[in-house]
């Protein structure tokens, strides 16, 4: 199946494209080449550009402290094991101290790393970090390995309590949701959304088989998908068929 998911708010839509950015950088560091290394460092630019929201440290913290409040008016409820909540908020707890001892923007201690920011300064440029114009990163590409590694680890070190406490926060959403089965006829599904419960997270699974790939939208009060299909011209054209799929509303 594959899987879609669509963010009804701002937050949350960052909180995605971190995670994403954070997926992408452990893949990248473990591995030898250089230029996966080079990948590796444009990602960490590209995370400290989207957490460099001056609220987004404090909107991960608030969250952190809404979700704990949460977990704890379940207490005494016996259909909840005591153990596994307890464990989930230790893990809360730890996320909340660690992001908070941190001072400043998410990757502010790496601003003060010249040698990067010289880097920074041109990676965007198309074929800004040739040799010519960045020498020492080129004589840094040429490392072993273990030490671009290390490097690397000791870059993303700063970053990695944003990435723990994202990634709790989103399976704790995404575990929020209960899927169910729904039909779109002639591939046009639309729902209204309940009012008095905020919505913050839509999942939707697709059989890969069926070739169909959604346009979703939606707010507070209503949500809807349509299904496209990839034509041989290279466009999206509406699908016509009845089509079904998983959904589910995450708050």
């Amino acid at each position: 199946m594959i899987l879609y998911e669509y963010p009804f708010n701002e937050r949350i839509r960052t909180y995605l494209r971190l995670e994403q950015l954070f997926r992408r950088l452990a893949e990248l560091v473990p591995r030898h080449h250089p230029l996966d290394h080079h990948y590796a460092i444009q990602t960490i630019f590209e995370i400290m550009d989207v957490a460099s929201r001056a609220d987004m440290k404090s909107d991960v913290l608030k969250d952190i402290d809404r979700q704990k409040a949460q977990l704890n008016g379940y207490r005494g409820n016996p259909a909840i094991s005591e153990q596994a909540l307890d464990e989930v908020i230790a893990q809360l707890d730890d996320c909340f101290s660690q992001l908070n001892q941190l001072t400043g923007k998410t990757g502010q201690s790496l601003t003060e790393n010249d040698w990067l920011m010289s880097i920074r300064s041109r990676i965007g440029i198309p074929g800004g970090t040739c040799e010519f114009d960045l020498p020492a990163y080129f004589d840094w590409q040429h490392h072993p390995v273990e030490a671009r590694r290390a490097d690397l680890n000791r870059w993303v070190a700063p970053l990695e309590p944003l990435a723990e406490s994202i990634v709790l926060l989103l399976k704790m959403l995404r575990d929020s949701g209960s899927p169910q089965k729904v039909v779109a006829p002639a591939g046009q599904y639309q729902q209204n959304l309940p009012q008095g419960r905020t919505f913050q997270l839509l999942r939707l699974r697709i059989d890969p088989h069926a070739g169909w790939i959604p346009e979703i939208s939606g707010n507070r009060l209503m949500m809807s998908v349509r299904l496209m299909r990839h034509g041989e011209d290279d466009r999206l054209h509406p699908a016509q068929e009845d089509a079904a799929f998983e959904l589910t509303l995450c708050a």
